[in-house]
């Protein structure tokens, strides 16, 4: 009974194509792919919002905060970012996840 052929290794398709292309060849071509990558990459995330400014759906899209842009548009107006705690707007977990993204200007 013949022997069955060899299987490739998983990683043998990460070898470059034309391995006698220099190295140059081969960071201009990653260069590329990183490029390319970056124009069609989604929506970056939220920049700093103000709270007395920003929309409800601004306010939503915080990391970390959930569905948080009611509560913070009732207690408006905000002298500062501390005031969510002490207005009793958000819990201590939720306002530690979001205080670097929103500011009072």
């Amino acid at each position: 009974m013949p022997a069955a052929p060899a299987q490739m290794p998983s990683d043998a398709l990460a070898v470059p194509s034309d391995p006698a292309a220099p190295p140059e060849a081969h960071d201009a071509a990653g260069q590329a792919e990183i490029d390319r990558a970056e124009d069609t990459a989604g929506p970056r995330a939220v920049a700093v919002v103000d709270l007395n400014t920003a929309s409800v759906a601004d306010l939503n899209r915080l990391r970390g905060g959930g569905a948080i842009g009611r509560a913070i548009v009732a207690k408006r107006p905000y002298t500062s970012v501390d005031q969510l705690l002490s207005k009793r707007v958000l819990s201590r977990s939720v306002y530690e996840r979001i205080r670097d993204q929103v500011t009072v200007r």
